[in-house]
């Protein structure tokens, strides 16, 4: 017997509840996942000390052909650029052999950083409740449970101000290309919409990872906005190389958000790497 997730994903105390396994995994992306399990211990022996898929995969969303594969990887100590190399190599692996993903990514952290104070309410967060356990032990038994309350909010995304000028020169620096241009407003439009939703979610009082729901749910509190989040959305799962969409992103919504989302919630703490 598992325990009753209400529709707003929250458990009987009010918590967020896990919201992938591997038992929702469709059979499509089956030979995706357990082709990572095989590799992953490979490339980082007894450094490695577990790892995660998230996404769409896990949650039995995954469209074929559309959508990507997210891993997390957790080590034993401070992930190397050798590491990283290693899980860029892995997603194209991935993405080379089966058809069925569209790209991806892998993140590394070390396992005192996941269960670090500073992450407990971001990267822990993001362990405990997005994350479907692969390999190894799980840290989310080492993690609180969460509540949609503002300071997830300020943890999660209170940081997009940090971001709007790095996306600017990533933009600038793009070719007018398709394919350039495609996985950027795929990347932006998804992280608008989820900054968009997580404004409004200690209102809302609940979690969701679908685009259109988080669209959908911020737009009941910012109705003039509404249709901008609406449409990132939509180009979260079918994004389209159009680089006025991308200006719109860094010139209008992106800053309105940022200052909105600061008002209301306040700003992240400074990572070491922001510095």
């Amino acid at each position: 017997m598992t325990d009753a997730v209400s529709p707003r994903g929250l458990d009987a105390g009010g918590h967020i509840a896990r919201e992938g396994s591997l038992a929702r995994v469709t059979p499509d992306f089956r030979p995706v996942v357990a082709a990572a399990r095989e590799r992953i211990p490979g490339l980082f022996g007894g450094r490695l000390h577990s790892a995660y898929v998230n996404g769409s995969i896990p949650r039995g969303a995954a469209r074929v052909g559309r959508s990507d594969v997210d891993l997390l990887i957790a080590l034993r100590e401070e992930p190397t650029e050798a590491d990283r190399a290693a899980g860029r190599a892995l997603i194209r692996s991935l993405d080379e052999e089966f058809p069925q993903i569209d790209g991806g990514g892998a993140l590394l952290f070390s396992r005192s950083r996941l269960l670090s104070d500073l992450e407990r309410h971001d990267l822990g967060f993001f362990v405990a409740c997005l994350c479907t356990p692969l390999l190894g032990e799980d840290l989310a038994a080492r993690l609180p449970r969460y509540r949609p309350d503002t300071l997830l909010a300020r943890e999660t995304n209170g940081d997009l101000a940090l971001f709007l000028p790095r996306w600017r020169e990533r933009i600038a620096s793009a070719d007018d290309s398709e394919v350039a241009l495609r996985p950027l407003v795929r990347f932006m439009s998804r992280r608008l919409v989820r900054t968009a939703f997580t404004l409004v979610m200690p209102r809302w009082n609940g979690w969701t990872s679908d685009l259109h729901e988080m669209a959908d749910a911020f737009g009941a509190y910012y109705p003039p906005r509404a249709g901008q989040a609406r449409t990132a959305a939509r180009l979260g799962y079918e994004p389209q190389g159009d680089r006025a969409v991308l200006t719109s992103y860094v010139d209008d919504f992106g800053p309105w958000l940022a200052d909105e989302y600061a008002r209301v919630h306040g700003v992240k703490a400074p990572r070491p790497e922001d510095a």
